[in-house]
């Protein structure tokens, strides 16, 4: 502050401030850089460490890795489709006449033959109106064959000297007509009873399986019913419908020329087999939405593997392909440049090998190109790898299995 005589005059208090703020600071900046001389300190040039990953050099570290052999086989190359299985035939028994159910022969579940005896219908009141119309027959049988004697008479009498009048012989021969027509009408009539008669046994129609009963002994049926008597749904053989893309419908349709192709139906979660048949027909139109089109496989499901409406998967056999070299599907690998394979050498190093990949299936590869029959691929451990660098084989590694290639075209 300034006084009377242009002195200035310091503040205690404010001195004694400033002195700590500037002690404060002062300890601030000392931690701070003795921190950092301790960091500097501890920092020490660092000695690369061999990590196995470059190769060529004599103390490199080996990279445990499985491996398999490439083999050369036959490779049976599948279509796989979704799909579900239907009836071969399938037949809703129903009466076609009224009547009381008299009979029930089958039991639920009981597999029956074309021909077999399933129900009967009270056959008395048909069997009456059989009688019926066989009395009209005999009656007008006897009249025809009046009328045909008395035709003979007249015509002697008329060419005779012409007893009788020419109107009468005419008169004659049209009542003799009249009753040929009543008995091929009554012969009709009886055809008919004895038709209606053997609608009131129910036979099967093909071989199949019965369903749940319907109806119990004792109730009136009706041929105007909605319900009918019982379900034959026939499941030897059987078949399944199943998708397949367009764009492998024509390789069907070529082989198809040259003989019959087999379809394989797998469960549900596409790991069991469950029949085997053959392809019986190709759709003759194609789907819009989907863009596939349908095929029709039967199967003679001696087993009674199969049911309708079961999912099934159908593995369609297009063709087999000789002489494949073939690789576990985990030996391929793919990169920005394609795909390529880790291939052991004699001296257990690895060479990167580019692959040409002709068709893959869920466990195997078909290779076109970069590998042969016998080379030794890594199937394991490939994200440690770079071309030449050192392996160790673990022992026990998987092998190639001998079984059928799928392929997923």
């Amino acid at each position: 502050m300034l006084n009377q005589d242009c002195s200035i005059q310091v503040n205690p208090a404010s001195e004694r401030i400033w002195m700590l703020k500037f002690l404060a600071c002062f300890r601030t900046l000392a931690f701070a850089g003795l921190l950092i001389f301790l960091a500097g300190c501890g920092n020490s040039p660092s000695q690369p460490q061999p990590t196995g990953r470059r190769g060529g050099s004599g103390g490199q570290q080996a990279v445990p890795v499985a491996v398999a052999k490439a083999e050369a086989r036959d490779v049976p190359v599948f279509l796989t489709g979704l799909g579900s299985v239907e009836a071969f035939n399938t037949v809703t028994l129903r009466t076609r006449i009224d009547g009381q159910i008299m009979e029930i022969d089958f039991k639920e579940g009981q597999n029956v033959h074309k021909g077999d005896l399933l129900a009967v219908i009270d056959p008395r009141p048909y069997e009456v109106q059989l009688s019926q119309t066989e009395a009209n027959l005999f009656k007008d049988q006897a009249a025809l064959k009046d009328a045909k004697v008395n035709l003979e008479r007249f015509t002697d009498l008329y060419n005779n000297g012409g007893v009788i009048a020419k109107q009468q012989l005419d008169t004659q021969a049209s009542m003799v007509g009249q009753l040929e027509g009543s008995v091929l009408a009554d012969q009709a009539q009886i055809d008919n009873a004895k038709l209606q008669l053997s609608y009131t046994r129910i036979t099967a129609p093909v071989n199949g399986r019965v369903g749940l009963r319907l109806v119990d002994i004792g109730n009136i049926v009706h041929a105007a019913d909605a319900n009918g008597l019982l379900v034959l749904t026939q499941l030897q053989p059987i078949a399944a419908v199943f998708n397949l893309p367009e764009d492998n419908l024509p390789a069907v349709a070529q082989r198809m020329n040259r003989g019959s192709l087999i379809a394989e139906a797998y469960s549900r979660d596409d790991q069991t087999k469950l029949a085997t048949g053959v392809l019986q027909t190709i759709d003759n139109q194609i789907d819009l939405t989907t863009g596939t089109g349908k095929l029709k496989a039967v199967f003679q499901n001696n087993e009674n593997a199969l049911w309708p409406n079961q999912f099934v998967n159908i593995h369609l056999l297009l063709e087999v392909r000789k002489n494949n070299t073939v690789v576990p599907s985990a030996a391929i690998q793919r990169g920005p440049q394609g795909s390529y394979v880790f291939a052991v050498n004699p001296d257990k190093t690895v060479a990167l090998r580019p692959v040409t990949v002709s068709y893959s299936a869920n466990n195997f590869s078909s290779i076109a190109k970069g590998v042969a029959p016998g080379d030794m691929v890594v199937t394991d451990g490939q994200d440690k790898l770079q071309d030449k660098s050192r392996v160790e084989v673990r022992p026990g590694g998987p092998t190639m299995a001998q079984k059928s290639t799928e392929s997923a075209l």
